[in-house]
């Protein structure tokens, strides 16, 4: 009889924490809010960084982030991918965001630049000082971000052509998905020659070196939006403006982005 009681109050004791469970939980979710950013690959570094100082200042909030090539990023929000931010690493990839109305264009701003280089491995590099220079015949593969979907390739390809330079090396490239993809087959000397971002460059420079800084191309610019579906968007346009602020520029600025 005793063991029967026993167990009779463990069950009412089980019954009255899971009934609570619930309760508490509920009681805790209008507080949590979860941010959704979608970034360039170029950013990553900095705004894994950005992101943590913004969560500190805002209890309940969790940042999250996707990176990828801008052209990726954008094709996901308008198939209905679930976006907050979208941040870009050129003006174009944007503009087909506003284009498709999947972006709420008064919330757009600029709040970085970049600087287009070309990298060789450290070890092993051919001497290039030109962009002429990578015709030569040690020269066999050239990393080069697709121009139809990642910026940097469109930097590059612009770069290229404006020097009369695009059809005769396009027999040499390699396409990558992103401007990370680049760094690493740079890195890992899969290919003697890649064209990042001067930021991208700076995170591996016991692997790459920069050989020169490529110009014809047009301004690279980050713009920031919300995107127009966003569940979060008065948090949303917090975070994109607390991009052009003083701490985010601060970050920024420490790992080489220039000033919008």
């Amino acid at each position: 009889m005793h063991q029967v009681s026993r167990r009779a109050a463990l069950l009412a004791l089980g019954v009255l924490a899971a009934a609570w469970l619930p309760l508490t939980a509920h009681a805790q979710q209008p507080s949590a809010q979860q941010l959704t950013v979608s970034a360039a690959a170029s950013l990553t570094d900095a705004m894994r960084e950005i992101g943590s100082r913004f969560e500190s200042t805002r209890p309940g909030v969790t940042v999250r982030f996707n990176f990828a090539s801008s052209g990726a990023l954008v094709q996901q929000i308008i198939q209905g991918a679930p976006v907050d931010v979208f941040a870009s690493a050129d003006q174009e990839t944007m503009d087909r965001g506003v284009a498709q109305k999947v972006i709420d264009a008064a919330t757009r701003r600029d709040f970085a630049s970049n600087t287009l280089v070309l990298i060789s491995p450290v070890q092993s590099a051919p001497a290039l000082t030109r962009l002429a220079d990578m015709g030569r015949p040690e020269v066999k593969r050239i990393a080069v971000g697709k121009p139809a979907t990642v910026p940097v390739g469109r930097y590059t390809q612009q770069a290229l052509t404006a020097a009369q330079l695009w059809a005769a090396l396009e027999a040499k490239m390699v396409f990558a998905d992103n401007v990370r993809q680049v760094l690493d087959y740079v890195a890992r000397g899969e290919v003697e020659a890649g064209f990042v971002y001067r930021t991208d460059a700076e995170i591996m420079k016991d692997k790459v070196r920069v050989t020169l800084t490529a110009t014809g191309h047009s301004p690279i610019t980050y713009p920031v939006a919300v995107v127009a579906g966003s569940r979060q968007a008065a948090l949303a346009r917090e975070f994109a403006a607390y991009l052009n602020g003083a701490e985010a520029q601060a970050v920024l600025t420490r790992l080489g982005f220039g000033k919008p």
